[in-house]
């Protein structure tokens, strides 16, 4: 069966990330991918996740606190393109689901630049084999603009230290969501 964006992103963290890892949630949102990350990475794991709303952080907040899982995760209310200047660890997986809040003020979203340096820098922070997931929605100007930008940047990084891979449906209405995984190649494994 063909999973949706979202859900293919999320197999692909299941498959990585394990108990004691550190992972990053570059658009915390409603908390949906953050609790994934913390369950993932266990209670000896680190889980920083990033939003400018704090309503955003706050409904993130609730539900890891519901779940139990809140001990492990860092909230950090400041723009995701500032993250190196939070986290100095290296990551095994980081994951962008770009957009606006859902729920939320639809007129605060994401933008292409500061998604390109927080991409940028999150890529910084991978540990090789590490993986990072952005899900991509260009059904609006400023999402169209976001989800050409990204897939620029993407398109770009070295084919010897990167394996990119671009997932989404092409037949479906409405401009479905668009996934990119980043695979930080080994240094010592370049074929």
């Amino acid at each position: 069966m063909l999973l949706p964006a979202l859900a293919f992103a999320r197999s692909l963290l299941e498959g990585r990330l394990k108990n004691g890892g550190r992972a990053l949630d570059g658009t915390a949102g409603n908390g949906f991918d953050t609790l994934l990350l913390a369950r993932l990475v266990g209670t000896t794991g680190r889980v920083w996740a990033f939003d400018i709303q704090t309503q955003a952080l706050e409904n993130t907040r609730g539900r890891l606190k519901a779940a139990g899982a809140e001990a492990q995760v860092r909230l950090v209310c400041d723009s995701h393109a500032n993250l190196s200047r939070h986290i100095a660890e290296p990551l095994d997986a980081a994951v962008f689901n770009f957009g606006y809040l859902p729920g939320g003020d639809k007129s605060l979203a994401t933008r292409a630049d500061t998604s390109t340096a927080a991409l940028e820098a999150a890529l910084s922070l991978l540990a090789d084999g590490g993986i990072l997931t952005a899900v991509l929605y260009g059904g609006h100007p400023q999402g169209a603009e976001e989800s050409a930008a990204v897939q620029a940047w993407a398109r770009n990084l070295p084919q010897e230290r990167f394996h990119v891979l671009r997932y989404g449906f092409t037949n479906q209405r409405n401009c479905p969501p668009l996934l990119l995984a980043v695979e930080k190649r080994p240094l010592h494994n370049q074929q």
